[in-house]
Parts: C-alpha cells; sequence; structure tokens
C-alpha cells in the first residue's frame, strides 16, 4: 500500500499524506487541503473527521473493544480503583503505590471548597438542575484560583490545578444534589476514600451517622471507571476545543460539562428510567412495549438498548451487568421499575429479532438501574457521569495543551445569500 491517497480536482492531481495509528487505523492527513486546492472537505457532526492525534483511549466499535493507555476496560474495572485509573488516564501509566498513595492523598487534602462558593450555591433556587450548578461553580473555581488562567503554567502549577479539580468535582456535585433537595450540605471526611466520602457527602445527615455499603463503593467504583474516557466525543471535544484557545483547565471542563448536559449526548440513562417510569405509569406491561418496539410504524424506541458506536456489544454493559445484579442482591430493593427493567432486559437478550439487530442492553441501561438502587435521583445522572469522565477530560485537555495544537478552527460551506445592497426600511417588503 502506498504512503499517499493521490486526490484528482479539476484535472490536477495532489497527493495526501496516510498516517497510520497504533492499532493500524488510517487516516488521510488534509493539514495542507485548502492551501494547495482551495478546497475543504465536509464533514457534518465530524463523523469521519479526525482532529487529532490521541494517545489516551483507543475504542473500536465493530470488535466491542475499549481500552485506556492500552489497558483493557475489563481489567481495569476488575483490579484497579477509580483514583488509580485517574491517575493512568492523565499521567499515562500505572502509579507505583508511592505515587498512588501521594495522588490520592492530594485529592483528599483539596476537597474543601472555599465558603465564597457556598454564597453561589446558595444563589441558585432549589429547582435549579444539578449540571447548570455542576457547570456554574467549576467555572467559578477560575475567579477562586486566577493563578489557573496563565497560558504559560509551569507543570507544578498544571498539577495543582488537576488535583484541586480532581478533588472539588466531587463536592461541588454532592452539593449541587443537597442544594435540590434543601438540606444542609456535607463536608467531605479526609480518612474517607474518594468513593465513599462522595456517597457521604451526598446521603448523610447531619442527625445521624451514615453506613457506607461496601458494594454500593465497589459499584459506583466501577460505574466511574467506565465513564472515564471515551475518545472524542462531544464534550471530550469540547474540552480540546474550548482548550485550544488556551482557556484553563477549568473554564474548559465547564464548557464539557454543558456538552454532556445535553440530552443526545450524557443524558441517556436518564432516559432509560424516565422509559421506564413511562411503562410503570401505562400499567407496567413490558411485553406490549416489547412488540411495540418491534413495530416500524410505531414511534416507541427503546432506551438504553444498542449502541452508536458499538456495533456488536459494550463492553462495558458486560461488566456493569454482574454489579447491577450484585446491587440488587445487596440492596434486597423490590422497586416496579428495576423489576420491568429486568423484563425488558431478557427480552434483549433472547428475543431473536433484538438479538439479530444487535439492540442489547448498554452501559446507559444498567448505569441508570444501578443509580436508582442506590437512591441517586434521575436529575443527578448526568452529573455522575460528568464525576466519571473528569479524568479523561483532564487527560485530554492535558494532551492536547502539551502538544501545543493550533487553536481549533472549523471551516464551513456558506449556503446565505450572495452579495445585496442595503435597502432603507421604507422600502422593504
Amino acid at each position: 500500500m502506498s504512503d499517499f491517497a493521490e486526490l484528482i480536482l479539476e484535472g490536477k492531481s495532489y497527493q495526501l499524506p496516510i498516517v497510520t495509528g497504533a492499532e493500524n487505523e488510517k487516516a488521510i492527513d488534509i493539514n495542507a487541503l485548502r492551501a494547495q486546492t482551495g478546497y475543504i472537505t465536509l464533514d457534518s457532526g465530524y463523523k469521519n473527521t479526525g482532529a487529532t492525534e490521541s494517545a489516551i483511549t483507543f475504542l473500536d466499535g465493530e470488535e466491542g473493544i475499549l481500552r485506556y493507555r492500552g489497558y483493557p476496560i475489563e481489567q481495569l474495572a476488575e483490579k484497579s480503583s477509580f483514583i488509580e485509573v485517574a491517575y493512568l488516564l492523565i499521567y499515562g501509566k500505572l502509579p507505583s503505590q508511592a505515587e498512588l498513595d501521594f495522588f490520592a492523598n492530594e485529592i483528599k487534602i483539596h476537597t474543601l471548597v472555599n465558603e465564597d462558593m457556598r454564597k453561589i450555591l446558595d444563589g441558585f433556587p432549589s429547582a435549579a438542575h444539578p449540571m447548570g450548578i455542576l457547570s456554574a461553580l467549576v467555572s467559578s473555581l477560575t475567579a477562586f484560583y486566577p493563578e489557573s488562567l496563565k497560558s504559560n503554567q509551569t507543570k507544578e502549577e498544571v498539577d495543582l490545578s488537576i488535583i484541586r479539580l480532581m478533588a472539588k468535582l466531587s463536592t461541588i456535585a454532592a452539593w449541587s444534589y443537597k442544594n435540590s433537595m434543601g438540606h444542609p450540605v456535607n463536608y467531605p471526611k479526609n480518612k474517607l476514600d474518594y468513593c465513599s466520602n462522595f456517597l457521604h457527602m451526598m446521603f448523610a445527615y447531619p442527625t445521624e451517622e451514615y453506613e457506607i455499603n461496601p458494594v454500593v463503593v465497589d459499584a459506583l467504583n466501577k460505574l466511574l471507571i467506565l465513564h472515564a474516557d471515551h475518545e472524542q466525543n462531544c464534550s471530550t471535544s469540547t474540552v480540546r476545543l474550548v482548550g485550544s484557545a488556551h482557556a484553563s483547565l477549568y473554564s474548559s471542563v465547564s464548557a464539557g460539562i454543558s456538552a454532556l448536559w445535553g440530552p443526545l449526548h450524557g443524558g441517556a440513562n436518564q432516559a432509560v428510567i424516565e422509559m421506564l417510569e413511562a411503562i410503570k405509569a401505562d400499567g407496567g406491561d413490558s411485553k406490549k412495549y416489547i412488540e411495540k418496539a418491534k413495530d416500524k410504524n410505531d414511534p416507541f424506541r427503546l432506551m438504553g438498548f444498542g449502541h452508536r458506536v458499538y456495533k456488536n456489544f459494550d463492553p462495558r454493559a458486560t461488566i456493569i451487568k454482574k454489579t447491577a445484579d450484585e446491587v440488587l442482591t445487596a440492596l434486597g430493593i423490590n422497586d416496579p421499575i428495576l423489576n420491568i427493567a429486568m423484563e425488558l432486559e431478557q427480552a434483549a437478550l433472547t428475543d431473536p429479532y433484538f438479538v439479530e439487530r444487535k439492540l442489547y442492553p448498554n452501559v446507559d441501561f444498567y448505569s441508570g438501574i444501578i443509580y436508582r438502587a442506590i437512591g441517586i435521583p434521575t436529575e443527578m445522572f448526568t452529573v455522575m457521569f460528568a464525576l466519571g469522565r473528569l479524568p479523561g477530560w483532564i487527560a485530554q485537555w492535558k494532551e492536547m495543551r502539551e502538544a501545543k495544537e493550533p487553536i481549533g478552527r472549523p471551516r464551513q460551506v456558506y449556503t446565505g445569500a450572495t452579495e445585496r445592497d442595503y435597502t432603507s426600511i421604507s422600502e422593504r417588503q
């Protein structure tokens, strides 16, 4: 195979370099296309456009493969912790015990937020969506740490920004929930690990002791690991694009949170629960809705089944299904919504219609079930997604800045009016 692609335009031939990735993915380098030809490529939604070269995450949707820095997601979910995976994504290698202890401890001692942030939080109505609060408070970190705005930060300054964000996002996320409930906020406890501390801040009351369930802690660890990065998706690309303007880490991640808030991106597991609640409100007949899903003339669609990227199976769903079963068993929950979910799952795994079309339950289906089982309300689901995705966003921002990538500037094909003369208002129709 030649190391270039040939493009013929208006009778003239151009050679475009071929780029080969570490996993033998092929790309045509069009960096010089417009300068050489005057043409641009048109790719709505950037579905076929590689905006960067990245060493963070490898995803093969056809084969159901997801690896962080080369490590299979199955191994990380089974053997690692969320904080260890965060270190791996951000710094490119699995930490030594000393490195992991230092990283985890630094996060613990930075979980407190400035008390003035509580004044900002108090300004939000209790009906405010937690994602709006999360995005606003993360962006406000630039005001509390103005040195983060420097475009030429030292490595030590960047590392401090990373630690602060890893530490404080969990506090801000839990406080956004407490705000929606009208409850007093809980301060973090340094004696607890990351996931236990988050659950404490979410669910503890000042009137009684909160008992941390190790099965729930393990489930949360796995969920956060599975969501930690997913290549160049909408929110990740947003973080890199905003960061390419040399915006601070806090501003870039705030933009990523806003992108994730969109229902076409981060709201999939919330849509699962809303679908299940609608089925319950209609009598709870799952078989009726399975038949509706099969009817091509019926607008009803099953949420949480199949995946746009994974064509055969979602490797994360295989992992999290076992965890969902463990959580439901440990908590002994009898919830009609979750019973409907299990009926739909069984149908999808055994009915030839779903099997042939690869409409398997995906990670959003199971994550929604777990979050509901442990008491996290649906409006907090996307916040949980953001909490898990944070290390990936940080890693992508850091990689982009270290590579000195140019500011992002997509092109367009203009389809508006051609040149015309201004007319006075009296002459307009």
